[in-house]
């Protein structure tokens, strides 16, 4: 059952499009208030937009749908095709106003995306060429991510569909970024996929487009998270390098001219045999190493320590090889009991931390130990974006599955389960796994 969505979102209202009108749309679109409304307001406030010009193209020849993305702290929206055409697409990021507050505030996050997604919206339907009546279908991630965020991207969606009268697909976000992978390349059913970012980190069994079985998740925070506090920790912000980064990012370059073999990180849970995954108790092991160096190096915390390159190289070196092994013994239990392919089976890897090109290189150790093929969507396909929504919704319309035509009563739901969890099973299968060189 969805969760309750906060009366404060502002919603859009969208004049339908017309028959014979190709030069012009008007919209009615979330108002840009000047604040962040402090409690959920009953008032709604509409702005009117004076209209937008649309130049369309030749009618478009396969079904096209909308996708719309607000789960955390991106505003996205793509149209893409039924033969994976990426038609048009927008992206606003909200990172360089994170940075400066030293991570995501969602009342923050919720009102940028307040104000950019007409814009981004009206971007991405512009370059598609694509009008709204021939549209098949609007597409929104109404789950799992931030209540705040998502709560932008519902309300404008449903105001899109009630006036243009047009089914709308609510997406799992997890569940876009493991099927992403299907537009860049030809992957068959079944597959395993390895889905980490900020905000997740989940092994599963992708057998069909919404038929998951999830093997292992994390118990605290994911990757992504842990890696930018790490960078927080080391201030790499101030770094003249990294200023202008994200934390993975800043820790992923810092770690190439750093040495790993400097601080000796055991990966976590390391005699648990199971494919779940915790990373908060190594978070915490680096802090303790930063605040010695800082007292070695007679530093302020806040301040950018000599060591940095070498911490953040072991940071890196211990999550790739907790994320190798947890994957591997998921392969392993998926072949021992058939629900891989024995030949040809895929290895996929998505979601933001799945940019990091040092956490590919050890997924492809085992990816080759297990006789498996590495597929990971091109890295701007990794991160927040509304082309895996779009996608997502295309794969759900030819599955002719979790399509409404009727989207009154639709609610996000900011925690939400992918699929059926058979984790506990996995545990008790206890598959040991043989140790790989990690040379990396």
């Amino acid at each position: 059952m969805l969760g309750k969505m906060g009366s404060g979102d502002i919603p859009v209202r969208i004049n339908l499009w017309q028959e014979g009108i190709t030069n012009r749309a008007t919209m009615l679109i979330l108002s840009k208030t000047a604040r962040v409304l402090p409690k959920p307001s009953r008032r709604r406030l509409y702005e009117y937009v004076r209209g937008f010009h649309f130049h369309p193209g030749k009618a478009c020849p396969h079904r096209a749908v909308l996708g719309i993305e607000t789960s955390c702290d991106d505003t996205a929206a793509a149209v893409v095709d039924e033969t994976g055409n990426i038609l048009g697409e927008a992206i606003h990021s909200q990172t360089e106003v994170h940075l400066k507050t030293g991570g995501i505030i969602p009342p923050v996050a919720q009102q940028l995306h307040r104000e950019n997604i007409q814009r981004i919206v009206q971007e991405a339907l512009s370059a598609s060429r694509v009008p709204p009546g021939e549209l098949a279908a609007v597409a929104t991630t109404t789950m799992p991510g931030l209540a705040l965020s998502l709560g932008v991207g519902l309300s404008f969606s449903l105001q899109l569909v009630g006036q243009w009268k047009k089914p709308f697909i609510p997406i799992h976000h997890m569940e876009a970024h493991a099927l992403t992978i299907r537009l860049t390349d030809r992957v068959e059913f079944p597959f395993l996929v390895l889905l980490i970012s900020g905000g997740h980190c989940l092994l599963a069994l992708v057998r069909s487009v919404s038929d998951f079985l999830l093997l292992g998740k994390s118990l605290d925070i994911a990757p992504g998270d842990m890696l930018d506090k790490v960078a927080r920790r080391l201030a790499l912000a101030k770094h003249p390098e990294c200023a202008a980064m994200s934390g993975g990012r800043a820790i992923e370059h810092l770690a190439k001219r750093g040495n790993r073999l400097h601080f000796d990180l055991t990966p976590p849970m390391h005699r648990a045999k199971n494919c779940d995954f915790s990373f908060s108790g190594l978070q915490h092991v680096i802090d303790r190493i930063v605040t010695r160096k800082e007292r070695e190096e007679g530093l302020e915390p806040g301040q950018v320590l000599s060591s940095a390159p070498d911490i953040a190289a072991a940071a890196q070196h211990a999550i790739a090889c907790h994320l190798a092994k947890r994957t591997h013994r998921a392969l392993l239990f998926c072949q021992q009991r058939g629900l891989l392919p024995p030949s040809n089976a895929a290895l996929v890897v998505s979601g933001g931390v799945a940019s990091n090109f040092y956490i590919r290189k050890a997924l492809e150790i085992v990816a080759d130990a297990t006789q498996c093929a590495l597929l990971c969507p091109p890295p701007r396909l990794c991160t927040d974006n509304g082309v895996m929504i779009a996608w997502n919704g295309i794969e759900r319309l030819r599955a002719g599955v979790g399509i409404l035509y009727d989207a009154e009563g639709v609610r996000y739901e900011p925690r939400c389960p992918l699929g059926v969890d058979i984790s506990k099973e996995v545990g008790e299968a206890a598959i040991k796994v043989p140790r790989l060189k990690m040379k990396i």
